[in-house]
């Protein structure tokens, strides 16, 4: 479990906005490394302990200082649908998360690899503007929950706003994205039509 303030951010992380299954991972397989090292993840019962560096056969080009870093280098690569680019924010690691708005869990780099490569090969170019941003940060972790505005060059609105939550796990090599989980945003009420008074002759 993360000490201090980042088992806040975890418990807070699992009320407020993660999918159960997330907030399990999270409780469970996250861990602090003492003298401000990099996070490990945990698997119960198994014994092992691994830090989440890269995997040697997929090397790391770039480095991400801070959540934010990564976040804006996510967006950037959604938008460009640049697969090596949006892969770079992730975290190479087998536990990673990743719901698309309306599909399943995806778990682990190939099958988040994946789920992007299809969403790239349709060639639609989005552009993304996030708002009613909250984050909640630790040493260790950083969890964003926002809005996802997005539109499309050609259409003639906006599609409907996602409600999307992103972690951010400090790592070896800086800050990792190791979960997106997106959803469609309930959808408003409509307003009840104004009363109009009736007028006799």
């Amino acid at each position: 479990m993360l000490a201090g303030f980042g088992s806040r951010v975890v418990a807070t992380f699992a009320v407020h906005f993660a999918a159960p299954a997330v907030a399990i991972f999270l409780a469970q397989h996250v861990e602090a490394v003492p003298n401000g090292g990099a996070a490990t993840l945990h698997s119960p019962g198994s014994g092992w302990r691994r830090y989440l560096t890269p995997l040697t056969s997929r090397p790391v080009k770039r480095t991400f200082p801070t959540p934010q870093d990564a976040e804006a280098a996510f967006y950037e690569a959604l938008e460009k649908g640049e697969l090596d680019a949006i892969m770079e924010v992730w975290a190479e690691d087998e536990d990673i998360v990743c719901i698309h708005p309306g599909g399943p869990r995806l778990v682990g780099y190939e099958q988040v690899r994946d789920s992007w490569a299809q969403i790239f090969r349709g060639g639609q170019r989005l552009r993304v503007q996030l708002t009613h941003g909250v984050v909640l940060a630790g040493m260790m972790l950083s969890v964003h929950s926002a809005h996802e505005n997005i539109t499309v060059p050609g259409e003639p609105r906006p599609r409907p706003p996602v409600v999307v939550t992103n972690v951010y796990l400090r790592t070896a090599t800086g800050w990792r994205m190791i979960v997106h989980h997106a959803s469609p945003a309930p959808v408003p009420p409509s307003r009840p039509a104004p009363d109009v008074p009736k007028v006799l002759h």
